[in-house]
């Protein structure tokens, strides 16, 4: 069995199988050894029924009550039946595995370990194990690992899968010197991947993620260190002097509606200076939320436009693309700004695409917006001089580098919202310049914070009810999707909660729900709809932290906000006080007691003491644990799978140090690394240990 080999390759995983593992993702053996843990947990002690009294994941022994009865959940084939243990009952959920059935009747008795959440007053139990005896005492002492699970796919098949799949990880080479694993106390690979799935204690696990981390920190910072001899060293094939487009710009920037910070003043000063170097810009804008970093980006593309060139802003979602494309179509017609813009996405219907494409080849459109459809291979510009990418797209090296060859050396400007830490923002964007915007405009209202308990919730329903009613829209953000995954016991999930709000708010409310496993279509379709004004209140998980500019929003409630890092909390709340109105974030401790720790009072009290994005990434860096990473993904940064720069801030630093001696001493094994990231510009670190360096 070889690493790229199809999942198929391994014992066990035929045809059929096969699909439930490429539904999470996993296509091939390397995929599988890479597919790790998100949790670790040991069998609890074995209770009574009656001793249920909180959520959390329970162990007893019962007896079978009732026949499985089979119904329908969210499109799902679903098994519901009660047991019992003379103490009290139980009722039993099991989803997506309707050949259960046959293994539950009456009189059965054997040890049930899962779930529980409360309905009222009556315990409910979810996706339980059934155990015997041998099995139970076979597990009580033992680490279990708990994956992200999809579909049919079971923790209990992916264990047996990596079983079998396990010794092909050896075929994995050492690409470190000696000399740095025993100075940085590196696991090998094959040994740090085995305790990631099979760990005795949870020291294991801390030494094998460890060696995953700094990998992955590895491979993203020899990138940027190659890419330091990439575009932002070249000529510029598109140079423009200041003086020939200072009227246009003061002209534009005169007729807005308000005037600039001395922030952004700043920032266009230092792009205009970068596009009349002879250089190509390589410039990131580094902005809090509501900061004002879009009229930056298009004054950026008027200087571009006033020369007879193009420039493209490629944005994460539809709906901020088309709010992007509205915004520069509304102000082009207000300003008699010289813009020609064309929109680009893949909702569009193929004859919309191919006029889209024509306009951009013929260069009738001079500012191209859209989606990564920009970056297709038949999407020719005519001249482009100015791409603008949004941070999603920053570490997506490919599809910055696809777009830049849509030009001469064009300029590359990229906007980021995530709050980065000032210590760790030297190393995270070494390859780029710097432009920081940390003053907000001058009239945005200051957003008003509370920070409470679950005993609080009635009472923030009903002040939610009183902004609706005065024609305002809100968010509650939870940080699930929907109830069944282990080791998710008491968190709010996105689709039980909407039905129950659209049970208990009035029929007139008009309720929407979002979350990352609708269909695009269907999330763009919510965004749009709640963008417009008609949805009252939006249900949703952190996709919402990168969406689309909704001044009418003026509350946002995140549940079990004690589940995500600082940063991110900041990002979700930037989502409101966007407009004229006061807005409102309410962030709600779901613990089990419904009473705040210490701990947790200390981290969300900085949000409530202060809305500088900035000072709560630093607040983040000092207060995370090596623990945290065990919880739900707490970083406002997507690009690390496994590393995060929050909790692996001391170990960015030393890969840091170990990347510069690598290309400073080591040139023949720098050769081969440019070598192998030019021909995968897309490599991610399961690739990268694929490819056996």
């Amino acid at each position: 069995m070889q690493l790229n080999d199809p999942i198929t390759a391994v014992k066990g995983i035929g045809e059929k199988t096969a699909e439930a593992f490429c539904a999470a993702g996993i296509y091939t053996v390397n995929g599988l050894l890479h597919y790790f843990p998100r949790n670790y947990e040991t069998m609890p002690e074995m209770v009574q029924i009656r001793e249920i009294s909180r959520p959390g994941r329970y162990t007893v022994r019962a007896r079978i009550l009732t026949p499985a009865a089979v119904f329908r959940s969210r499109g799902k084939a679903a098994l519901s039946f009660r047991i019992g243990d003379g103490s009290g009952q139980l009722k039993v959920s099991i989803f997506g595995m309707p050949y259960l059935k046959k293994q539950i009747y009456p009189g059965r008795e054997c040890i049930f370990s899962g779930n529980c959440s409360f309905k009222g007053t009556e315990a409910l139990m979810s996706q339980p194990k059934f155990l015997t005896d041998e099995e139970y005492a076979q597990l009580q002492n033992r680490l279990q690992p708990v994956y992200p699970l999809r579909g049919e796919l079971t923790n209990q098949r992916l264990r047996k899968a990596l079983t079998e799949a396990l010794p092909a990880a050896e075929e994995i080479r050492e690409y470190l010197p000696e000399d740095i694993l025993e100075n940085e106390h590196l696991l090998p690979i094959p040994k740090a991947i085995r305790l990631m799935h099979f760990p005795e204690r949870m020291e294991e696990v801390y030494a094998a993620r460890k060696r995953l981390a700094f990998d992955e920190f590895f491979l993203f910072l020899a990138r940027m260190e190659l890419l330091k001899q990439g575009p932002e060293k070249e000529i510029s094939g598109y140079v423009y002097p200041i003086a020939d487009t200072e009227a246009a710009v003061q002209e534009f920037l005169a007729k807005l509606p308000y005037p600039l910070t001395g922030a952004q003043e700043r920032t266009i000063r230092q792009i205009r200076q970068d596009m009349a170097s002879g250089f190509c810009m390589n410039r990131l804008v580094q902005g809090d939320v509501g900061s004002g970093k879009t009229i930056v980006a298009f004054t950026a593309a008027l200087v571009a436009v006033c020369h007879g060139a193009q420039a493209a802003l490629m944005a994460p979602t539809e709906v901020l693309a088309a709010q992007h494309y509205s915004d520069i179509l509304r102000m082009s017609a207000e300003y008699g700004l010289p813009f020609t813009p064309v929109l680009l996405s893949g909702s569009l219907k193929a004859k919309e695409k191919r006029e889209a494409k024509e306009r951009i080849r013929s260069g009738e459109a001079n500012f191209l917006i859209g989606t990564h459809a920009l970056i297709q291979e038949d999407v020719e510009a005519k001249d482009l001089a100015l791409i603008i990418t949004d941070e999603q797209h920053r570490f997506g090296v490919r599809q910055r580098i696809d777009l830049a060859r849509k030009g001469a050396q064009p300029h590359v400007l990229v906007m980021s919202a995530t709050p980065i830490p000032r210590t760790l923002g030297l190393i995270l964007y070494g390859d780029l310049d710097v432009s920081l915007i940390d003053e907000l405009p001058a009239k945005r209202l200051p957003i008003k914070n509370t920070v409470v308990d679950g005993s609080y919730r009635t009472k923030l329903y009903q002040f939610i009810l009183k902004r609706i009613s005065e024609g305002r829209q809100a968010y509650i953000i939870c940080p699930m999707v929907e109830e069944g995954e282990e080791g998710t016991a008491g968190l709010a999930n996105v689709v039980d909660y909407t039905e129950e709000l659209r049970a208990k708010f009035p029929p007139q409310i008009r309720i929407d729900m979002l979350h990352g496993r609708m269909k695009p279509k269907e999330k763009n379709e919510v965004m749009q709809r709640f963008a417009e004004g008609g949805t009252d209140l939006l249900i949703s998980t952190t996709v919402v932290e990168v969406g689309v500019n909704v001044p009418n929003a003026t509350v946002m409630m995140v549940e079990n906000a004690e589940r995500f890092g600082l940063a991110q909390l900041h990002q979700l709340r930037g989502r409101v006080g966007r407009g004229e109105w006061q807005s409102y974030c309410m962030f709600v401790a779901g613990e089990e007691d419904k009473k705040m720790s210490k701990r947790t009072q200390e981290r969300l009290h900085i949000l409530n003491e202060t809305n500088d994005g900035f000072r709560i990434a630093e607040e983040d860096l000092k207060q995370r644990g090596p623990g945290d990473f065990f919880g739900l993904r707490q970083s406002g940064l997507p690009y690390f799978k496994i590393a995060d720069i929050y909790t692996d801030a001391e170990l960015l630093k030393r890969v840091k140090a170990v990347v510069e001696r690598i290309c400073r001493n080591e040139p023949e094994r720098v050769r081969e690394l440019r070598e192998e990231l030019k021909a995968r510009e897309q490599m991610d670190y399961v690739d990268f240990h694929g490819i056996c360096l």
